[in-house]
């Protein structure tokens, strides 16, 4: 009886942020998996260890949630002032599919790392010491990302005292720059609020009628108040994600502000688009627990958000999410603004089971519509582990 052996990739299995993700440079990935298709998505299953019935992504490198289901695509630009090509995966943990429709923006944080280490950036643009600037193109959302670097003798520097709620351990700090964040989405126009209103009402069949804000900045999410839902704003993953009508109730407000916001034609389609829209709810400042037993209070916040990834409540915030959670709190009026207490402001400080987290955005009208030219968050990231990822040799059929 034939055997087909094992393959073996480069590839590099990096922290970046509150996610994990297999990273690869295009050129290091077999032939038919270089250009997007079937045998690309194929192979990004089997890495991971996708799909797998039960739930844990065992024979594969995902550690079965959202945060650890990924996959991430790095190649030298050909876009002008940019330094490297950034394309994200999504890997879904159950069902064969890889939603390309959106940023990781945790794993944006260990890009530029990854880039310099894999002789993606001119050597004469790295520093011996002090920080490297890189220039990421997204490709997924056609973005641009800046991601200051540390740099010691000459090599990129992981360690360093820099704390993230949602990270066990300190490390180097990674400052990002989310550069016009407003996403290009399909159907959407390219307008930040798809519907051109800050708040609208959304119905959904079995829910209700709800107030939200749809946003697209960083990445698509639909916003709505904890109270509106039965939550306070305090809540942790187990609150939620052992509650099956809990995530049925979040899926169909999903669906339907997909459809509202023109990322999708009918409900139905909801299913293959898993990583975007999200859904966030939010609520005034309260004081809780974190998932880790530290206390967390109303002075440590200007507003509580919570958020689903992949159809479970996230364990700290997505950092794409962060960037639309930032951007609608500088805008006044929309419900992540008035959560926050109203006004004009250049950066939040936004709680979630996990901790605290600050992010900035740089908002302003133009011939009355708003323009956010940037936001800003810390990160961090790490190499966990460097060499090959192996994989059985039909795994791209």
């Amino acid at each position: 009886m034939s055997h087909i052996p094992q393959i073996k990739i480069p590839a590099t299995y990096m922290r970046g942020g509150t996610s994990k993700g297999v990273f690869f440079r295009l050129q290091d990935l077999p032939a038919s998996a270089q250009v997007p298709g079937a045998a690309r998505d194929a192979l990004l299953l089997r890495v991971i260890g996708s799909p797998d019935p039960y739930g844990k992504q065992i024979d594969g490198m995902g550690g079965a949630t959202s945060s650890t289901s990924k996959t991430v695509i790095l190649s030298k630009s050909s876009r002008p002032d940019h330094d490297c090509d950034y394309l994200f995966g999504q890997v879904s943990i159950d069902t064969a599919f890889v939603d390309w429709s959106g940023n990781c923006g945790n794993l944006s944080a260990a890009v530029g790392s990854f880039a310099i280490s894999s002789g993606l950036v001119d050597a004469a643009r790295i520093p011996r010491d002090g920080v490297a600037i890189v220039r990421i193109w997204q490709a997924n959302i056609a973005k641009t990302i800046i991601a200051h670097v540390p740099i010691t003798n000459g090599a990129v520097q992981e360690t360093g005292d820099f704390e993230l709620d949602g990270v066990t351990f300190p490390a180097a700090e990674v400052q990002l720059e989310f550069m016009d964040p407003a996403a290009e989405e399909e159907g959407a126009g390219g307008a930040m609020f798809p519907t051109g209103n800050l708040v609208d009402t959304l119905e959904v069949p079995g829910v209700g009628t709800l107030t939200v804000t749809m946003i697209n900045a960083g990445i698509p999410t639909i916003f709505v108040n904890a109270d509106a839902i039965g939550y306070t704003g305090t809540e942790l993953q187990d609150a939620i994600n052992g509650d099956a009508k809990a995530l049925a109730m979040f899926e169909t407000i999903r669906a339907y502000g997909a459809v509202r916001m023109g990322l999708i034609k009918h409900i139905d389609e909801a299913a293959k688009r898993q990583h975007t829209p999200k859904v966030a709810f939010v609520a005034k400042p309260a004081a809780y627990v974190s998932s880790s037993g530290k206390q967390v209070a109303v002075a440590d916040m200007d507003v509580l958000v919570r958020a689903l990834s992949m159809g479970k409540l996230h364990h700290a915030m997505m950092g794409t999410a962060a960037v639309a959670i930032g951007t609608a709190a500088a805008i006044p009026g929309t419900l992540v603004n008035l959560a926050a207490g109203g006004g004009a402001r250049t950066a939040v400080r936004f709680g979630h089971p996990s901790g605290t987290l600050r992010v900035g955005a740089e908002a302003n009208q133009v011939d009355g519509e708003w323009v956010v030219t940037k936001a800003i968050m810390s990160r961090s990231a790490r190499v966990l582990m460097e060499g090959w990822v192996r994989v059985p040799g039909d795994a791209l059929q």
